[in-house]
């Protein structure tokens, strides 16, 4: 997109940590040109002090793309959401779903579901300062407030404060006991309560998110919710991002084949190396691709053991995609 505008949400990638970094990204463009794509989340903190080039850069191809926010202090979050516009984002997006025991220490993430007025008040400090869409990513409830009036009183403040799109993590978020990976694994799914919420405010955007692993999951839940939120499967097997442009939108046209996608990444992934960026950075996402076609495991085993060595280049992609039986032949060779 060349200018900024509302995104489509009928089918977004979540943001995660340590792994829907830049480079993820322009690897899952690739697959999908529909897809809405969010960075990894980023503190109001780290953007008002940090480094905001290593910390925003995105490369244009990354569009549509949603930076999402941590923080509470409604002051903070107007100025980095003035920040993520300036900087072309098409959507900023304030993380209240995220139980890790470092992010609640900050005062933000899951624990804020306890303070929807705060929420509130920060969303409508965002709204006030800019025009790109102002979204939350949520929890259906924390601790023993996971019942529906407690999901409703979050709700509907925040709304009332401008937010009409909310992505909701169909599981509750236990603030102690359990790990962040436990809190995507252990509290049961909700779905149901996801979509009474939808019925409820029929007027708002909601997105489901949570426990989706395929394009059939996402083509069900479109029948209830206004759009779906894939997160690790989307990183797991990069190759679920194929079937969205044509099944989930309607576009014309084959899906994208991997081996073409792999050399477009690579023609990328060599201006990245010239810039500088290790090889390692830019290869590890590549590890779940191809999964199912004989020789996988070697392609992984292959790339792991040395993209981190000192010098290492591309040559370790293409060696590493020889492994690959059938169906690569020749298109391996031609990487």
């Amino acid at each position: 997109m060349s200018e900024q505008q509302i995104p489509e949400r009928r089918f977004s990638v979540a943001p995660m940590m340590d792994w829907t970094d830049r480079h993820y990204r322009y690897l899952a463009r690739l697959f999908s040109r529909r897809a809405l794509l969010y960075t990894e989340m980023v503190t109001t903190a780290a953007l008002v002090h940090g480094d905001r080039e290593r910390l925003l850069d995105y490369h244009p191809a990354e569009h549509p793309l949603a930076l999402q926010l941590g923080g509470s202090e409604a002051a903070e979050l107007a100025e980095c959401a003035a920040i993520a516009q300036d900087w072309g984002y098409d959507e900023v997006n304030l993380n209240v779903g995220c139980p890790s025991d470092r992010v609640q220490s900050g005062r933000f993430g899951a624990c804020l579901m306890a303070e929807p007025e705060q929420v509130a008040r920060g969303v409508e400090a965002m709204c006030r300062r800019v025009s790109i869409p102002v979204t939350v990513k949520c929890r259906i409830g924390i601790d023993d407030q996971d019942s529906w009036e407690a999901l409703q009183g979050f709700v509907a403040p925040v709304a009332a404060a401008g937010c009409e799109t909310f992505i909701v993590h169909a599981r509750k978020a236990w603030l102690q006991g359990l790990s962040p990976r436990e809190n995507r694994e252990v509290p049961p799914l909700r779905y149901d309560l996801v979509a009474h919420l939808k019925d409820a405010f029929p007027h708002l955007n909601v997105v489901i998110n949570g426990g989706i692993t395929d394009v059939e999951a996402c083509l069900t839940h479109l029948d209830t919710f206004d759009g779906v939120m894939v997160g690790r499967a989307a990183y797991q097997r990069p190759e679920l991002l194929a079937g969205v442009d044509r099944r989930l939108y309607g576009e014309p046209g084959p899906e994208p084949d991997t081996f073409t996608v792999l050399a477009a990444y690579l023609d990328y992934a060599q201006s990245q190396l010239a810039r500088g960026v290790p090889l390692q950075a830019l290869t590890r996402h590549l590890l779940g691709l191809f999964q199912g076609v004989p020789g996988a495991k070697a392609w992984r085993r292959h790339i792991s053991e040395n993209a981190h060595r000192p010098g290492a280049d591309l040559d370790v992609v293409r060696q590493a995609a020889t492994h690959l039986r059938p169906p690569a032949g020749g298109l391996a060779a031609a990487l």
